[in-house]
């Protein structure tokens, strides 16, 4: 049976106990009761004592005056009367109490009358059987008596009723009966206490008291009741007031706490974030000593991580010469093409991939940086000789030339590596780094793949800087010339034209030959504004020539035009320029594209000559059969004449031999309808052979060297043909220098 059911059980026993003895007692009812006194005390007890009751403020507990009023008719009409009096009064206050709003089950106020009734009745038989104890002998009717007799009451009904309300709340929550009788039913002790004294002061002042009595009595009475219950309201009032400045005062707190803790989460979030944007400035700080000593590419260490770690180096081996290091300088042939056909974003990924070769091809104690562009830098720990540097050297040329492929793309790459050994003369990275990248141009002019750096190359390196700056300023010093080679028509000896040739006269070092700055103008760019000075000189001069002579109006003048020149927009505004200027035909402008330059780029070649064909220049390949044309575009590059290079003239013996490749070119071309120029004849042979061929036109040592534009002047007013007779032949002249570079 759980707790419920047994409160319930107890309370329904109480109910039916209570209800026997208020029946028993209102079935001895005396007929002295039935009167107006007792319905007087009824009244009361029903309705004006639950109105009376004084709250003691912070208790939980009341001082009522209806229990006066059942001690009151216990002393008048006897004990049964008591017990009516006790049950309606209960029932009253219960019913009182819920209209007040209280909340109190029906069963609960039965239970409340019941133990109202048990205790009354349990109080009339003590009472009962009291005075037959033999040691009391007190006299009826006396003040010891009527004492006596409420004290018994009131401590009867409290004992009974206490515990009876102790049993029922011990049931409903389980309680020890004993602490709940302590804790719940001990203050209502009061109550039965003021009762008894109150019934007893009424009862003396109606039996022994005369009327002003208990006027006196009844308004002292009245006044302390209301004297009292205005001190309990004060009591109250000042109690409420104070409670409601603690609360208040608590409210106050709990603000300042909430606000404290508003504060303290507001601060806690502060440190947080202060402590997210440490955390990110740390990242950043990290990551901007990250960006500064390294590639963000290929994560490779910088040019500047590669100087701080190469500066120690040089500093430990000038005290320690037997700690020794390779530098390698590596640079990634015409990369640039890649970019330029693939794209930016691929170039990136073959560097990335170029990088993570190099890296494997090292020991884990050497340093592979990322110098800029597409260079690279290696530094070789502990090696004592170069020999070994070139080792590695040729091992990371041979790994980079693995073939790969990238987003569909099959790539070859090929690098040029410069060596320079430690030695004690460089005192900072910048000097080492210098040599091996001299070593570096020098393996990539000769096409060797990798260099050992030499002091004879670091002259020819300062001989160069000093050519290209001196170059620069050549124009303005009036140091360039042109010379003039003959164009000769091989069948009738006439003069078709001039090749304009290049010639640079330091005004400090003399004749510079054209193998050594004509390579220097092209690397620097500096071939763009030559070539620009070339077209607008030798047109000027043509347009000169022309007039000597009406034989002269069909002169034509050859220009090389280099393969830089050629990639570049401005080719086609700088040949209109020339022609602008000088007011020549323009068929009187032949431009001479090499056979590789033509070729490195086709389509693109195709586009640039169509357009300068539409200006009405004539277009010659240059140098033809030492490139690797495809016949497709040879047949679509709108070429006028076709050049055969040098070595297959002289290639060709005093009897004739090797004669079928200069017949196979001649045949091509005429099948092609070109004009044939064959340069580099410097034997009657060559003469001959060539003119059986049914070569258009030559030059070479044999017919005329190149000439100053005076003596070509004068040539042209001696009107003279250019072939040789038997008597004047030049017969020997093999041993002279040609001119290497003929197109300049």
């Amino acid at each position: 049976m759980n707790r419920e059911a047994i409160s319930k059980y107890a309370k329904h026993t109480i109910v039916l106990i209570g209800a026997i003895c208020f029946a028993t007692a209102l079935a001895d009812l005396p007929l002295i009761a039935v009167s107006w006194g007792f319905l007087l005390v009824i009244a009361f007890s029903t309705i004006v004592a639950p109105r009376m009751s004084l709250e003691l403020p912070r208790s939980r507990f009341a001082i009522s005056f209806s229990d006066a009023a059942v001690f009151l008719a216990f002393l008048y009409y006897g004990g049964p009367a008591a017990i009516v009096v006790a049950a309606l009064e209960n029932l009253a206050s219960c019913l009182y109490l819920r209209s007040k709003g209280f909340t109190i089950s029906r069963l609960m106020i039965l239970t409340n009358v019941a133990i109202n009734s048990i205790s009354i009745s349990f109080t009339y038989l003590a009472w009962l059987y009291i005075p037959k104890l033999p040691f009391v002998s007190v006299v009826a009717g006396t003040t010891p008596h009527l004492v006596s007799t409420l004290g018994c009451l009131a401590i009867m009904q409290f004992a009974t009723s206490s515990v009876l309300a102790a049993i029922v709340r011990s049931t409903s929550d389980g309680s020890s009966l004993w602490v709940t009788w302590k804790r719940d039913c001990f203050s209502s002790s009061m109550t039965q206490m003021v009762g008894a004294g109150l019934a007893g002061i009424v009862y003396k002042l109606i039996h022994f008291g005369d009327l002003l009595t208990g006027l006196i009595a009844f308004t002292a009475l009245t006044i302390a009741y209301f004297g009292y219950r205005q001190s309990i309201n004060k009591v109250g009032e000042a109690m409420h007031q104070a409670e409601s400045a603690e609360r208040e005062k608590a409210e106050v707190e709990r603000e300042r706490r909430r606000e404290a803790e508003k504060h303290a989460s507001q601060l806690t979030l502060s440190l947080e974030k202060e402590e997210l944007a440490n955390e990110a400035l740390r990242k950043s700080e990290k990551d901007l000593q990250h960006a500064a000593l390294y590639d963000s590419l290929t994560d490779l260490p910088n040019r500047k991580q590669f100087g701080d770690i190469l500066r120690k180096l040089i500093d430990r081996y000038k005290n320690d010469p037997k700690a020794t290091f390779q530098i390698l300088f590596l640079d990634i042939r015409k990369f640039k093409n890649i970019n330029d056909s693939l794209g930016h974003t691929l170039g990136d990924k073959v560097l990335m991939v170029a990088a993570k070769r190099f890296v494997r091809m090292v020991n884990s104690a050497d340093m592979v940086a990322r110098i800029g562009g597409d260079e690279f830098a290696i530094i070789l720990k502990d090696l004592g000789t170069s020999g070994k540097a070139q080792k590695v050297a040729r091992r990371i040329f041979d790994s980079i030339a693995q073939p790969f492929s990238l987003s569909g793309n099959r790539i070859s790459l090929s690098v040029n590596v410069g060596i320079a050994p430690c030695d004690a003369e460089y005192s900072t990275p910048e000097e080492i780094l210098r040599d091996a990248d001299i070593a570096m141009h020098y393996a990539k002019e000769k096409n060797s793949g990798v260099a050992v750096f030499t002091k004879d190359l670091r002259e020819r390196f300062l001989e160069r800087v000093r050519y290209e700056n001196d170059l620069r300023s050549a124009i303005d010093r009036n140091e360039l010339t042109m010379h003039y080679q003959p164009l000769v028509d091989l069948q009738s000896g006439g003069l078709f034209g001039f090749e304009a040739l290049l010639r640079w006269h330091h005004n400090e070092f003399g004749q510079i030959p054209p193998n050594k700055f004509i390579p220097i103008a092209e690397e620097s760019g500096l071939i763009i504004p030559i070539t620009k000075w070339i077209l607008e000189s030798t047109c000027k001069q043509l347009a000169a020539w022309q007039k000597i002579d009406p034989s002269y109006r069909d002169l034509i003048v050859s220009v090389n035009i280099s393969g830089k020149h050629l990639s570049n927009d401005d080719l086609i505004d700088d040949v209109e320029n020339a022609l602008a200027i000088s007011k020549i035909d323009p068929a009187s402008l032949k431009l001479e594209i090499t056979e590789s330059a033509a070729m490195e780029n086709a389509e693109h070649t195709i586009s640039v000559l169509n357009r300068l064909k539409a200006l009405g220049v004539q277009l010659s390949i240059d140098d033809f059969g030492t490139g690797y044309s495809s016949l497709s575009y040879l047949h679509r590059l709108p070429f006028d004449t076709l050049k055969i290079d040098r070595s297959f003239v002289i290639a060709v013996g005093e009897n004739g031999e090797d004669s079928e490749i200069l017949q196979t070119i001649i045949s091509l071309a005429k099948n092609l309808k070109k004009k044939v120029i064959a340069e580099g004849i410097e034997t009657e042979a060559q003469l001959a052979l060539l003119q059986n061929l049914g070569c258009d036109y030559g030059q070479g040592y044999l017919l005329s060297r190149p000439q100053t534009r005076d003596k070509a002047e004068a040539a042209l007013y001696d009107h003279r043909n250019w072939l040789p007779s038997l008597q004047n032949s030049v017969t020997d002249v093999t041993n002279s220098v040609p001119d290497n570079i003929p197109a300049f």
